[in-house]
């Protein structure tokens, strides 16, 4: 199983203060040195998420995985995701393959319609089109990363007749779909043989079992080998010392962000009771101490049987010290661990 982290590069409030712990700048160069650490524990997978709102530090995840190309070795580094449904296929293949020259081919796309609307006003789309505009985006992207020179036609975009994108990356950039329980979503995935990335941040994980089979069943149908195409998790969590820690550590920061976005969508806030059963085995969020998040890893690879998991440890203000010890952790305890009792190295 790969192994590795993903971020929004949250700037919440201090829940003590109420105010920003960071500005943007001191936020970016933080996470440099999180996707920096991250790679010398030879973790699998660094992945940046877009946002367009202020309490998010990226909007442009390509500009800071080139960025952080330049300050890793080995480390994959991934879009958490690209909000495909109000960007340029165009843009985004030249971006991304453009990190993957950069990288020496270790750029991926992780393409989602998004989990906020900032972005669909900010450039003009309707969301009256959210899920046409994915597909076919999605449609125009794969084009251009299989053929130089594209001819292609859509509603939400200008044509193109025989035109280049360039530069071409020098093999084709892994592309997965992240989706967050869309039936739909996950067989178009599969039937379009693409990996799928599965967003876990609340409910019962178990719940979730069905939505992968039925991908790997749209895989079948699609004519694509299940067992050659990955299936990922994205799940919330925080690794401390101990199990106490990791939940005081946790809790404010989580409770804050958490309650904050459910105020936009007219969710409940989050108690200290919601937050304690999320942290059970049977639940969405991976905080705890090494060896529950290990323990926990193996009870959702019974379920899922995935190839990989990346752990969002940014959820809410947290110190950058305080990150950069659970990354450790993670590094250190957590992948060994997990890698021998699956038989990896």
């Amino acid at each position: 199983m790969e192994l590795g982290i993903y971020t929004f590069a949250e700037m919440s409030p201090d829940p003590a203060t109420g105010k920003p712990r960071y500005g943007a700048g001191e936020r970016l160069r933080n996470l440099m040195e999180e996707i920096e650490l991250a790679d010398q524990l030879g973790l699998d997978v660094f992945g940046v998420g877009e946002h367009h709102r202020p309490d998010f530090a990226v909007s442009a995840p390509a500009v800071v995985l080139a960025a952080a190309a330049m300050r890793t070795k080995r480390i994959k580094l991934t879009s958490a995701v690209t909000v495909l449904s109000s960007d340029d296929p165009v843009r985004v293949y030249q971006e991304f393959s453009t990190v993957d020259l950069l990288s020496g081919g270790r750029a991926e796309i992780m393409a989602g319609r998004g989990s906020f609307i900032e972005s669909f006003p900010l450039f003009g789309f309707d969301l009256g089109d959210y899920d046409e505009l994915f597909a076919e985006k999605l449609q125009l992207l794969m084009e251009i990363r299989e053929n130089a020179k594209v001819t292609w036609e859509g509603r939400h975009r200008p044509s193109l007749k025989e035109q280049g994108v360039y530069p071409r990356d020098e093999r084709e950039i892994p592309l997965w779909i992240a989706v967050g329980g869309t039936p739909q979503s996950v067989v178009r995935a599969g039937m379009l043989g693409l990996p799928l990335a599965v967003a876990i941040i609340g409910g019962q994980p178990a719940q979730f079992g069905p939505l992968v089979n039925l991908y790997r069943q749209a895989l079948e149908r699609g004519g694509h080998d299940p067992t050659r195409i990955p299936v990922g998790i994205n799940s919330h969590g925080y690794v401390a010392d101990t199990p106490e820690r990791a939940a005081e550590e946790a809790f404010p920061p989580f409770a804050e962000a958490m309650s904050r976005i459910g105020r936009e969508r007219g969710w409940p806030p989050t108690t200290r009771a919601d937050f304690d059963a999320s942290r059970r085995l049977e639940g969405a969020t991976f905080i705890g101490s090494p060896e529950q998040v290990v323990e926990k890893i193996l009870w959702q690879h019974e379920i899922f049987k995935h190839q990989r998991f990346l752990i969002q440890f940014s959820v809410g203000s947290i110190p950058h010290a305080q990150l950069m010890h659970s990354i450790e952790l993670f590094g250190t305890k957590v992948a060994p661990a997990v890698r021998k009792a699956l038989g990896g190295n």
